[in-house]
């Protein structure tokens, strides 16, 4: 079975406090967007040992039998019966950039053997599942425009539809650290909640809806506040860090010029 998970966004981040448990609350705004990796699973017609998974394209820089998706695996497997599989990830969403590409592969993994083995695993249990792998895991069970509380895993649907927009995704050479990038973090609870920034027109979200990781992360690299402030210049209604970065996104009315982006990894989509 082959399947193709998505990347998201972070419209807008506030880390609104940090919890006992290490972790911290925020409030967030995912939405899916149309770049994708490639995963497949097959059951080997002769018996192999455990579950394996090989990978191509951007290297993780982990050995393949850590992917999270052999975490996926085995957390499922631990409660159902599942044969082991060959696995195989052809990697292009980049690592470490705030796209959610990790947490994607994993959620889709979760919803595509619970569909193909028929576990009958409702949504709230895969949820559940998908929580215990990742902070924004959980969403790509839903996959689709939400309302983000908790730690990334409780959910709102929102009426946000960005179709007809463009989206310019760029990421410099470097990535960033998620646990680094919360160290120079101060919890605040906003004025006014992203539910309701989120229904203003586009064009006025520049001023109104923030990324907190974008201050601290902006004097660590500069580069990134430059890309930003290109993605404006070259049009953007909005511009913004994806979640912890180091991903930046534009979002355009009409398809942008990215000759200013050559020099890093740069995607246009039609959303």
């Amino acid at each position: 079975m082959i399947f193709f998970p998505n990347a998201k966004i972070n419209i807008g981040l506030n880390i609104v406090s940090k919890r006992a448990d290490g972790y911290h609350n925020l409030e967030t705004i995912f939405y899916p967007i149309p770049l994708t990796d490639v995963l497949e699973f097959i059951t080997p017609k002769n018996i192999i040992a455990k579950t394996s998974m090989q990978l191509s394209g951007s290297s993780l820089g982990i050995p393949d039998s850590e992917n999270i998706c052999i975490k996926a695996y085995n957390m499922l497997a631990e409660h159902y019966a599942l044969p082991n599989l060959q696995m195989y990830l052809h990697k292009i969403i980049p690592s470490g950039a705030g796209l959610g590409g990790g947490s994607s592969d994993a959620g889709f993994l979760l919803k595509h053997l619970n569909e193909y083995f028929k576990l009958n695993i409702n949504e709230d249990k895969l949820i559940e599942y998908a929580s215990k792998i990742g902070a924004d895991c959980a969403f790509f069970i839903k996959n689709k425009a939400v309302f983000a509380g908790g730690i990334g895993n409780k959910f709102e649907e929102l009426e946000l539809n960005l179709k007809g927009y463009y989206i310019l995704i760029v990421k410099p050479k470097f990535s960033i650290n998620t646990a680094m990038a919360f160290k120079n973090i101060n919890p605040t609870i906003p004025e006014i909640s992203l539910k309701e920034l989120i229904k203003q027109p586009i064009g006025k979200w520049k001023n109104m809806i923030k990324n907190d990781f974008e201050k601290p992360l902006f004097k660590a690299y500069p580069a990134l506040a430059d890309i930003k402030s290109d993605l404006y210049e070259s049009g953007a209604e909005y511009a913004s860090m994806s979640g912890s970065g180091s991903a930046m996104f534009g979002i355009y009315k009409t398809k942008p010029q990215v000759s200013k982006f050559e020099q890093y990894f740069n995607q246009i989509y039609l959303l």
